[in-house]
């Protein structure tokens, strides 16, 4: 059994703003606030990152018209004594998913950590 960080990507839909640092602020703080409703406050959140089409540098994600915004949010969560990665994943999903209910989630990446046990 391993222990792993997923990383997961959701898309946040904020409706009546004019500003993108808005539109993150209240996404952000929607999404924190519907985790921590269902006691998921060790999932991290913050707003993810897009690279530039044209000369590849990072940008937040988030995308303003007619009003309304479509924020990417970075999600991730520690999972301890997976079987595997799949296994993380699916866990992970269930986690976030269960609480962010008709948000889409994407993973978008899996890294095995270092048992705390074994570190010492």
């Amino acid at each position: 059994m391993s222990n792993y960080l997923v990383a997961m990507e959701a898309a946040w839909l904020v409706r009546d703003v004019q500003d993108v640092d808005d539109a993150i602020g209240v996404a952000v703080s929607e999404a924190g606030k519907r985790l921590n409703q269902q006691d998921k406050e060790y999932v991290e959140v913050e707003v993810g990152v897009t690279p530039c089409p044209a000369c590849g540098e990072p940008f937040d994600s988030a995308f303003i018209a007619a009003n309304t915004a479509l924020v990417g949010l970075l999600l991730e969560i520690d999972v301890f004594n997976a079987d595997g990665e799949n296994h993380a994943t699916r866990i992970a999903k269930s986690e976030v998913g269960g609480a962010l209910r008709d948000v889409p989630l994407s993973v978008i990446d899996v890294v095995e950590t270092e048992d705390e046990d074994d570190a010492s």
